[in-house]
């Protein structure tokens, strides 16, 4: 019941302050799950977030309930979900009871967009430490700049007509994720074999 407790309340912090989106919750992630708590390693983190994208639903939501899975099972995985969404949710139906003198409020418009800024600037620093700890040799050096290259293309550059259905597979987040670890997985066999050869 300690640890339940101890997933909800952690994630109620991280969901109150999950200005931005599910991105926004990395850095806020990386300080109470990896630095604070120690519940997991940003190497782990990583692997969560991938499997958070490559699922259905909000990353955020996804990221939490497999955190808390992992750490008290099925409870653990609904108390951290109930967390992250409990602040959210409560903002969420005040500001909607508000919502037509709230959104046309210059003094909130210029906050949301100092806020954008800064979330910007979190998600960053989030992304430099996990390249720091994730892209350490040739191969994932590799991977990253075609992954980087292929989600840049799919947000920026317009596929021809008959071959657009092609380009959204291609460029999808799930479909890159799975080519990634299938590539860590290619690389790592021929490794193996390698090794093995140069023993005999």
């Amino acid at each position: 019941m300690h640890v339940l407790i101890d997933l909800y309340l952690t994630f109620i912090k991280i969901g109150s302050m999950m200005f931005g989106g599910g991105y926004a919750m990395l850095p806020i992630l990386q300080r109470e799950v990896v630095e604070n708590k120690k519940w997991a390693t940003t190497e782990q983190l990583t692997d969560y977030y991938a499997v958070g994208q490559c699922t259905p639903g909000v990353i955020a939501v996804n990221t939490a309930t497999f955190i808390g899975s992992q750490q008290a099972g099925i409870a653990g995985g609904i108390a951290a979900t109930l967390g992250v969404v409990t602040i959210p949710t409560i903002l969420i139906l005040i500001i909607a009871a508000f919502l037509s003198g709230f959104m046309d409020s210059m003094a909130v418009a210029h906050a949301f967009n100092g806020v954008r800024a800064c979330v910007t600037a979190l998600i960053l620093a989030s992304v430099i430490k996990l390249f720091k700890g994730s892209v350490k040799d040739w191969p994932t050096r590799i991977i990253y700049i075609v992954v980087l290259a292929l989600a840049a293309a799919g947000n920026f550059l317009a596929a021809p007509e008959r071959l657009s259905h092609v380009w959204g597979i291609v460029t999808s987040p799930v479909f890159l994720v799975i080519i990634s670890g299938l590539s860590g997985l290619l690389i790592k066999s021929m490794r193996r074999s390698k090794k093995g050869g140069a023993e005999e």
